[in-house]
């Protein structure tokens, strides 16, 4: 349903897909959910992405508000959030200084791989013969760029949408940059504050247990969550939440739930991504929970869109 970019770690929607409109239009619906449960996604849709869907929603015809529509138009700078390479050869293109139809040899098509297929789609009437030069190559450019992240992409799009705005509709949207739906679908990339995390977590089924309060666990796995790394706390909070974000509210409105399993220190802690909760064995020492800890974060597998 969707390509994966490795040099941006974005995706966007395939336009080679098999999938039907009704899959798409389930995305949407979901992501529309989200908003509406404050769920974080693991979504990772470019920025440029959420302003397509914001430039694209229904005509309010209610009272106006102060927030103007986003443009629907699409840069060399969009292109260059999703596929950085190929956004790089385009300007290259545009600040060459020699002939750019003998150099490049390119016309006014669009190549693209379709399962092993090579394929050109013409961005014009008569793209195929109509070759790219100094004076023409800008137009070039802006008719590839709208090609890849609207044309090729509507047959996905369109239901996607629709699915979006059948769930979020209405004027209320209309008060929102799309940076901030983006926030409320993916979460705050801010630094993590496990201090606030710890204030507001709560535990269950800790108790006294041979003579040791079991809370001291707790406090090792606090401790071990400070001392990491930003990366490995990111990590942490993904095994745990199921993203690497915090919510749009901040650290404050994340609820994690600590759980005790019982005595088995042989085995690794567990999480329930759903419910934001971690399940932790009465381990001994911090040192053997810290090693099974980072073993189950960096040897598991979560949810995630790639």
């Amino acid at each position: 349903m969707f390509v994966y970019d490795e040099d941006s770690q974005y995706c966007y929607f395939n336009a080679n897909t098999f999938e039907t409109s009704d899959q798409f239009f389930l995305v949407g619906v979901v992501l529309g959910l989200a908003i509406y449960n404050s769920i974080i996604l693991d979504v990772a849709l470019p920025p440029f992405a959420f302003r397509k869907l914001l430039a694209s929603a229904p005509t309010y015809t209610g009272p106006l508000t102060s927030m103007s529509r986003p443009s629907a138009n699409y840069t060399l700078a969009d292109l260059a959030e999703f596929r950085p390479v190929l956004a790089s050869g385009l300007q290259s293109l545009l600040e060459y200084d020699g002939d750019v139809q003998d150099t490049f040899c390119r016309d006014f098509v669009a190549a693209s791989d379709r399962y092993g297929q090579p394929a050109q789609v013409p961005l014009c009437p008569h793209g195929e013969s109509k070759a790219v030069t100094n004076d023409n190559r800008a137009e070039f450019v802006e008719l590839y760029v709208k090609y890849l992240l609207d044309t090729s992409v509507s047959r996905q799009f369109e239901p996607f949408k629709r699915g979006f705005f059948s769930v979020c509709g209405g004027n209320a949207l209309s008060l929102f940059r799309p940076e901030e739906i983006e926030l409320l679908i993916r979460g705050s990339d801010e630094l993590l504050d496990v201090a606030t995390l710890r204030a507001v977590a709560i535990s269950d089924g800790w108790k006294q247990h041979g003579g040791r309060e079991e809370g001291t666990v707790i406090s090792w796995f606090w401790e071990i969550f400070a001392e990491a790394t930003a990366k490995k706390q990111r990590a942490l909070l993904s095994f745990i939440t199921g993203s690497d974000r915090l919510p749009a509210m901040g650290a404050t409105s994340l609820t994690i739930k600590i759980s005790c399993l019982g005595d088995d220190v042989r085995r690794f802690p567990m999480a329930r991504t759903c419910f934001n909760m971690l399940g932790l064995y009465r381990y001994p020492s911090k040192e053997l929970l810290q090693s099974r800890l980072w073993t189950a974060v960096t040897e598991s597998e979560g949810f995630g869109l790639k």
